[in-house]
């Protein structure tokens, strides 16, 4: 008789999918957004939240919107007050991604990173799993703030958050000691947004039934023979090349570079 269990295979390690991470050589510090709170009697609320990967380290902004220049800012000083993760990760939201109505659009989330020199990085649409971090704390948040919030003003919001993070903080003092320590902050804290981007872009996807993965509006051939399944496209901006590697949960250690394309930016990038 055929053994018809099903095979249970051992989790990935944290950041499997990008080898520093992986490696305890670099934090990454996700962020997301809680949308469609509404204050009793009052305006809807939009909760920009954050959480780094090695360390647990949240954040947490509740506003009556979240533009991009209050994420811009958000990230700033987030980043002025804990230090430099390596890497920044979102999902594919317009205000963190830029524009996706034109190829080769990125917008001043992306730049402000890059200015920074932190990676972004953008996961896979619709899959589950790489924004599992930030989804479990924005769970939390709602259900151990937003839930026993009764009422009151969105300041009256904004101080209880700023409680419960601190609190988290505390409890997680000893995982945040130990994660991969983070850059400083630079002196010169001035971001220019106008500046041509330099460093590294970095795009999770799942390639097509043709081999074909999607990356900042163009459908790129990969590899024919890697179909339906994940790569990780990394674009070095000074080099003018856009790499992809195979990604795989079962071997997270194994990520062959199956596909190196010449990549020339627009003059001007925009959003």
């Amino acid at each position: 008789m055929l053994d018809r269990r099903r095979r249970r295979h051992p989790p990935p390690p944290l950041g499997w999918y990008l080898p520093d991470v992986r490696e305890r050589r670099a934090e990454l510090d996700s962020f997301d957004t809680i949308e469609g709170l509404h204050l009793q009697a009052g305006p809807e609320i939009t909760v920009l939240t954050g959480i780094s990967l090695h360390g647990g380290l949240v954040a947490a902004w509740p506003e009556r919107s979240i533009s991009v220049a209050a994420t811009i800012g958000a990230l700033v000083g987030h980043w002025h007050e804990v230090g430099l993760p390596g890497y920044a990760q979102f999902d594919n939201d317009g205000r963190f991604v830029g524009g996706t109505s034109t190829r080769d659009a990125i917008g001043p989330v992306i730049r402000a990173c890059l200015a920074l020199g932190v990676t972004p990085v953008f996961a896979p649409p619709r899959e589950s799993g790489f924004q599992a971090a930030i989804e479990s704390f924005n769970g939390r948040w709602q259900a151990k703030l937003w839930a026993r919030f009764s009422g009151g003003t969105l300041t009256d919001l904004q101080a209880r958050s700023a409680t419960y993070v601190a609190a988290s903080r505390r409890r997680n003092a000893v995982r945040i000691e130990a994660a991969p320590a983070r850059r400083p902050f630079p002196a010169d804290d001035a971001i220019d947004l106008e500046r041509p981007p330099i460093g590294r872009l970095v795009f999770l996807r799942r390639t097509s039934d043709a081999g074909l993965a999607t990356v900042l509006g163009h459908r790129l051939p990969v590899d024919r023979h890697w179909l339906h399944r994940l790569v990780r496209a990394e674009l070095d901006i000074a080099r003018g090349r856009l790499r992809f590697y195979a990604l795989r949960r079962r071997e997270p250690a194994d990520q062959p570079l199956i596909g190196d394309l010449p990549y020339e930016p627009p003059l001007r990038w925009f959003w």
